[in-house]
């Protein structure tokens, strides 16, 4: 794919990508298996499930387990998840100001993302960055990444052609929702999945540091801009 190409929607992964998430995440995790008597587990298996849906995250992790079990744990999640404390996760250095200057610049952006609607509303509320975004789906109003349903709900909302949009993640989940969706994918290496998981699907990239993702839009995407307002 060729990464000079001008985007007109830029649809980011939430956790990972642009919250560094995983360590609540993880936390939250182990203290519901603990809430429900479940053994534990390390901290790869945890996060290797990290961007899908709650319910699927759960059922990857225990696929042997009946479906009240299932729930427990789902549940127990929950109550762990929202009874943290605030900000206890943060965005990666670099990217809330990226996020910001994309937006005075009038890039669309939105976001799809394994949380619930719950669990993102109070991320957006806490860094007063909601509005930053045009529209945002969440797998509990919508099936689970992979499956492309978020990102076409998002096109379809925001008049967008899958060619003309952007999918920023750092899970295969994210870039197979993507694929099949027909977008173009920009991968993250320092979140869920490594750069081998990331590069079979064939993204236009793969950012190995919040740094680097920074650079990119810089020189990608925030300088085309500038050359178009010039014109």
């Amino acid at each position: 794919m060729n990464t000079t190409k001008s985007f007109e929607l830029i649809v980011f992964d939430w956790d990972g990508t642009l919250m560094d998430s995983h360590a609540q995440i993880v936390h939250c995790m182990r203290q519901a298996l603990y809430d429900c008597r479940l053994p534990d587990m390390s901290d790869f298996e945890l996060q290797q499930v990290i961007g899908l849906g709650l319910h699927e995250a759960v059922q990857r992790l225990l696929p042997e387990a009946p479906d009240t079990a299932i729930e427990q744990v789902v549940e127990a999640y929950r109550t762990r998840w929202l009874s943290s404390p605030p900000r206890a996760s943060r965005f990666f250095a670099g990217i809330e100001t990226l996020l910001y200057k994309l937006s005075n610049k009038d890039v669309l952006m939105a976001v799809a993302t394994g949380k619930s609607r719950k669990g993102l509303d109070r991320q957006f509320a806490e860094t007063d960055t909601g509005h930053l975004f045009a529209a945002s789906c969440c797998a509990d109003e919508y099936r689970s990444k992979p499956a492309p349903d978020m990102l076409l709900e998002i096109l379809e909302t925001l008049v967008q052609k899958p060619e003309d949009a952007l999918v920023v993640g750092d899970s295969t989940y994210d870039m197979q929702m993507a694929q099949c969706a027909g977008v173009a994918r920009l991968a993250v290496g320092y979140g869920v999945h490594n750069i081998g998981q990331l590069g079979i699907y064939d993204p236009i990239g793969v950012m190995n540091t919040p740094s680097e993702l920074v650079n990119w839009f810089e020189l990608n995407i925030l300088q085309d801009v500038a050359t178009e307002n010039r014109k």
